[in-house]
């Protein structure tokens, strides 16, 4: 990631992963991948989980991150494999010394690691600083990566990023912007941390994340849902969609995939947009093809309201209608529907 590189769209497992779990994991890690996340994150909390998380980064090609708190043991055991990226947090990871052995054998086995600053774990200092009003709070996140920036240039250390999360859009966009003005080479993680549930979750991250990504802020960022991992990664790649548009020319946030259109229903509807899209919803996202897909309720936002789609299903009465570029090519039943939908989706 940096450089020309897009932005990369991560999530975290949601629960904790045990050795029985490993194939299926396995396979969700497919399907996460798929829909287009590119790194994925699993908390460490003890060395037991460190072993399962390097087995099964074995049996997988996404990069995957282990997230470590309180223990810098659990770090050097995951270095023992594959592991993709190391992630610390300044204000538990312990002191200086434990830093060090973590970066000595990541400079070792060539892992990076992300320096991740969270305002609820922030150094006691700082902490007081923030609540007392002495700085704000985008200035005590920046000041507390700063800190460990120190550290692991002390040491000549180089292979790092770093995020630096709030609770509040304004926060999250204030100290991304301080710290990008200091240090402008170093990669950045981003995202609003304990966004909260899908819907909430979803505005307080696009309106952080389509700011920064707009302005070239973010290597790589994470929608924080109390939701499902595909929810994340569609949400991430939306924000990054829409930033790409007002950011044009900014090789950075190329967006790739199918583009979905969809009407919100009304009382006119003859078709069940909602239904429909639930079950093609991860189909499409999943597919590596540029191309815009139209799903709608009527005759009034059919066909015409639609014309730009590469392929559009609608409905009318008892009969539904699948169009492209706004031209109706077959009219058929609800039952034929899903059929006729998938062979004119793989004509595209």
């Amino acid at each position: 990631m940096g450089g020309d590189k897009p932005v990369v769209v991560q999530t975290m497992w949601k629960d904790r992963l045990s050795s029985a779990d490993l194939d299926d994991a396995a396979s969700k890690i497919q399907s996460l991948q798929a829909l287009g996340c590119g790194i994925l994150r699993f908390a460490a909390p003890d060395i037991e989980s460190a072993e399962v998380l390097g087995r099964l980064s074995q049996m997988v090609s996404m990069p995957l991150c282990a997230d470590i708190h309180f223990d810098y043991k659990i770090a050097l055991r995951c270095m023992d494999f594959p592991i993709s990226k190391i992630r610390i947090n300044p204000g538990n990871i312990g002191g200086k010394d434990k830093v060090c052995a973590v970066l000595e054998k990541a400079a070792k086995n060539g892992v990076p690691i992300r320096i991740g600053v969270n305002e609820g774990s922030l150094p006691l200092d700082l902490r007081e600083k923030a609540e007392n009003g002495g700085i704000s709070v985008p200035e005590a996140l920046v000041q507390a990566a700063e800190r460990e920036i120190s550290i692991f240039e002390e040491f000549g250390f180089n292979d790092y990023l770093v995020s630096m999360k709030a609770g509040r859009v304004a926060d999250n966009i204030n100290a991304n912007k301080m710290f990008r003005l200091r240090a402008p080479a170093v990669l950045l993680h981003v995202g609003v941390t304990e966004a909260g549930p899908l819907t909430a979750g979803v505005v307080k991250n696009a309106a952080a994340l389509f700011t920064l990504l707009a302005e070239g802020i973010g290597d790589t960022i994470r929608v924080s849902l109390s939701d499902t991992m595909e929810n994340e990664v569609i949400a991430g790649r939306e924000i990054i969609a829409a930033a790409a548009q007002l950011a044009a020319g900014n090789i950075k946030l190329k967006s790739r995939g199918v583009n979905i259109v969809s009407c919100p229903r009304c009382g006119r509807h003859g078709f069940d947009t909602h239904g429909f899209t639930s079950r093609w919803l991860q189909r499409l996202y999943a597919l590596d093809k540029d191309i815009t897909v139209a799903i709608m309720g009527c005759e009034v936002n059919g066909p015409a309201e639609a014309k730009h789609a590469d392929l559009g299903i609608t409905g009318a009465g008892d009969k539904v209608l699948i169009f492209k570029h706004g031209n109706v090519i077959k009219t058929i039943t609800a039952a034929e529907a899903d059929a006729v939908f998938e062979e004119e989706l793989k004509n595209l």
